[in-house]
């Protein structure tokens, strides 16, 4: 009998500030500033920022349109 193991994929349900600023191409310190500024939202989890996925996606929805705006 073999123990084949499986691979799941987990897709996380939010996004701590670290993760989003990889994601983004940001420092952590820029990315938290755009949370303290409210520009990318995000949700008080315990003692931690929390940034939910379509929020992510919304910020760089967003800041593409301007920048299509801008042209």
């Amino acid at each position: 009998m073999t123990n084949a193991r499986r691979h799941v994929e987990i897709t996380p349900k939010w996004f701590t500030v670290p993760q989003v600023a990889e994601m983004l191409g940001f420092s952590v310190s820029k990315t938290k500033m755009l949370v303290i500024s409210g520009e990318l939202r995000s949700l008080k989890a315990g003692r931690s920022r929390r940034v939910l996925p379509e929020w992510v996606d919304e910020y760089v929805a967003r800041q593409a349109a301007e920048a299509e705006a801008r042209r």
